[in-house]
């Protein structure tokens, strides 16, 4: 496996940055049909409800938190995960510690695509 295709969760430096709210940054990492996002989220921190035509498999690596998506809210723990299909407005608060998520989009988001910030092209 060539170097630049291997990576570890401990130095996501090399991924895209991009800050998508107060509190609330990532780490992206782009391939040619899929994208996945390492989110990390400071005590308390919540993103904007939002939707996007793309596809998003959600995992709670650390911490705790709500996931609001459809207009619901859902308390989420360490080993959660869910699917959110294009189309479905969706937010999430972080848990008191704090959290980290792995998303993961098909096909890969444009505005992911270059660092910036903001969930969408902003």
């Amino acid at each position: 496996m060539p170097r630049g295709q291997f990576f570890n969760m401990g130095d996501l430096s090399k991924g895209i940055q991009r800050k998508l709210a107060e509190g609330i940054a990532t780490s992206i990492f782009v391939g040619d049909t899929v994208m996945v996002s390492f989110v990390r989220c400071e005590p308390g921190a919540k993103g904007n409800l939002h939707a996007h035509p793309e596809e998003q498999w959600g995992v709670l690596l650390e911490g705790s938190g709500t996931r609001t998506q459809d207009g619901e809210r859902l308390a989420v723990k360490k080993g959660d995960f869910w699917l959110t299909p294009g189309g479905v407005e969706h937010s999430f608060e972080a848990g008191a510690e704090g959290a980290t998520v792995l998303d993961i989009f098909s096909p890969p988001r444009a505005e992911y695509r270059k660092p910036g910030s903001g969930f969408d092209a902003g």
